[in-house]
C-alpha cells in the first residue's frame, strides 16, 4: 500500500514518551509566566531593524534576473512534468510520485525550507512565473490587475484554499489517490492564475494558500529585507513582529494548527472506532469533515476569545486584537510542522524520490534510483527523534509566547499589559499541553 493512502498521517511514526511530554509542558508553563511577570517589561522586537547585510556577491546572485529566470523556468517545466506524470503515469499511488510531490515536497518540504531561508513559494511559484511572463508580453506591471482586491477580504480566500487542502488530506475518502491529488492541483492551477489576472500580485500575497502559508513561516526565517529591499540577516522574532494582521489571519492559523491537531487525533483507536461505527449510517467523509471543523473551530474560537480578554480598550480595538495577535501562533504552527512531519519528510520523502526511477510506469530505471532503498535514519533512533519532536513543540511555544507578549506590550494600555494577556498565555500553554498529549497518544 502507498504510504500516502491515508493522507499524511505524520504523527503515527513514533509516539512521544509521556515523560518527554510532561517535562516539555512543565517547561512551557514555567517559561511563559517567568517571561510574563519578570524578564520582559518593554517592547523589544523591531520588524524594521537593519540587521546584517549579506555579502555583496550573495545579494547580487539572489536578486539577479538570470537567477530568477532560471528558477522560474525550472518551476514551470517541473509543474508540466508533474501534470504529465499524473495523467499518463500509473493510477496506483504506490507507483506514481505525484501524491508525494504534493504532500511531501510542497506541503512539508517547501514550508520547512521557508522556515529556514524565507518565502520559498513566492520565488518558485510556477503561476507567478507564467503571470510575470504574460505581463511582460502585454507590457503590464504584475502588481496591477483588472479590479481592486478588497481590503476586508484579507487572508480569507487563503484560509478557504488551505481548508480545501487539509480536507483532501484528512477527510476525503481517498486522499492519496492520483486522481484526488490531480483534481486539487488542477483547481489550484486554475483559480490562482485567474486571481492574478483579476487582482494582480496582491492575490498571490493574500489569497494563494501555498504562498500565504510559505510566507507566514518565512517570518520566522533569519533572512529578511531591509527598508531598501536588500536581503539581510535579522533576528527571527524581529521578522515575525512584521507579520501583517489582516482579516482572516486567525482563520489561516486556526486551519493550519487545528488540522495538524486533528491529524494526530485521527490516529487514536477511539476515533477510528467511532468513524467505523457510524459508517453504515453516515458517510465517513462527513464524520471526518465534522471532526476537522470542530478542531479548527476550537483553536480559532479559543484564541479569539483569549485575545479579546482584556480591559482598557474600546470595543472596536478589542475586535481587532485577535488578528493583531495572530502572529503568536506562527511559531507554534512551525513547531508542530516539524514535530508532526519530520519523519514523513525525511524518510517518506526518499520513497517519493525513488518513484521517479519510473515515473510513467514503463519499466525504466532513471539514474539507477530503482536500485536504492530508503534510509530510515530517524526511525532507527527513536530517542533522538522523540527529543527532536518535543523540542520542536517546546521551542515553538516559547517563541510564540515571546511574540505575543511583545505585541501585547505595544497594543494594551499600561494598566492591563499583564492581566490583559493572562488568558492568551494560558490558552497557548493549553495548546502546547494538548499538542504534546496528541503526539504522545498518537
Amino acid at each position: 500500500m502507498s504510504p500516502l493512502a491515508h493522507g499524511l498521517n505524520g504523527a503515527a511514526d513514533l509516539p512521544i514518551p509521556l515523560t518527554y511530554a510532561l517535562v516539555g509542558a512543565a517547561w512551557a508553563l514555567t517559561f511563559s509566566f517567568a517571561l510574563l511577570f519578570v524578564a520582559w517589561r518593554q517592547p523589544r522586537l523591531d520588524p524594521e531593524s537593519p540587521g546584517w547585510p549579506l555579502p555583496t556577491p550573495v545579494r547580487l546572485m539572489i536578486d539577479a534576473p538570470v537567477t530568477r529566470g532560471i528558477i522560474s523556468a525550472i518551476s514551470v517545466v517541473s509543474t508540466v512534468c508533474v501534470l504529465v506524470i499524473a495523467v499518463f503515469g500509473s493510477a496506483d499511488p504506490a507507483l506514481n510520485p505525484v501524491p508525494g510531490v504534493l504532500y511531501i515536497g510542497v506541503w512539508v518540504g517547501v514550508m520547512v525550507a521557508s522556515l529556514l531561508i524565507g518565502p520559498v513559494w513566492k520565488v518558485i511559484s510556477p503561476i507567478r512565473a507564467i503571470h510575470r511572463f504574460g505581463c511582460l508580453l502585454l507590457r503590464r506591471t504584475p502588481e496591477h490587475g483588472i479590479i481592486r482586491y478588497r481590503e476586508e477580504w484579507g487572508n480569507l480566500p487563503a484560509a478557504v484554499g488551505l481548508f480545501s487542502f487539509v480536507w483532501l488530506e484528512l477527510a476525503w475518502r481517498t486522499p492519496g489517490s492520483v486522481a484526488s491529488v490531480l483534481t486539487w492541483l488542477i483547481g489550484y492551477l486554475v483559480v490562482t492564475p485567474i486571481g492574478l489576472v483579476l487582482f494582480g500580485t496582491v492575490w498571490a500575497e493574500r489569497a494563494d494558500p501555498l504562498e500565504v502559508y510559505s510566507t507566514l513561516l518565512a517570518h520566522l526565517s533569519p533572512f529578511g529585507r531591509d527598508r531598501a529591499g536588500q536581503p539581510v540577516l535579522r533576528m527571527p522574532l524581529n521578522n515575525l513582529a512584521g507579520t501583517p494582521g489582516l482579516a482572516g489571519s486567525v482563520a489561516v492559523a486556526a486551519t493550519l494548527l487545528g488540522s495538524t491537531a486533528f491529524d494526530s487525533f485521527s490516529t487514536f483507536p477511539w476515533w477510528r472506532e467511532r468513524v467505523d461505527d457510524l459508517a453504515p449510517v453516515v458517510d465517513p467523509t462527513l464524520v471526518r469533515t465534522a471532526g476537522l471543523l470542530v478542531f479548527i473551530g476550537v483553536v480559532g474560537g479559543l484564541f479569539s476569545v483569549a485575545a479579546r480578554a482584556t480591559g482598557g480598550v474600546s470595543s472596536a480595538e478589542r475586535a481587532l486584537l485577535p488578528r493583531r495577535l495572530a502572529l503568536s501562533l506562527t511559531p507554534i504552527i512551525a513547531g508542530y510542522l516539524v514535530a508532526h512531519y519530520l519523519t514523513f519528510l525525511v524518510e517518506k520523502g526518499q520513497a517519493t524520490v525513488l518513484l521517479f526511477a519510473d515515473p510513467l510506469d514503463r519499466g525504466w530505471n532513471l539514474a539507477g534510483l530503482a536500485d536504492r532503498d530508503v534510509a530510515y535514519v530517524l526511525s532507527s533512533h527513536p530517542s533522538v527523534l522523540a527529543t527532536c519532536k518535543v523540542l520542536a513543540v517546546l521551542i515553538g511555544h516559547l517563541l510564540g509566547v515571546a511574540a505575543a507578549h511583545d505585541r501585547c506590550l505595544l497594543l494594551l494600555p499600561p494598566r492591563h499589559r499583564l492581566t490583559g494577556q493572562l488568558a492568551l498565555m494560558l490558552t497557548m500553554v493549553a495548546f502546547t499541553f494538548t499538542g504534546l498529549y496528541l503526539l504522545f497518544g498518537g
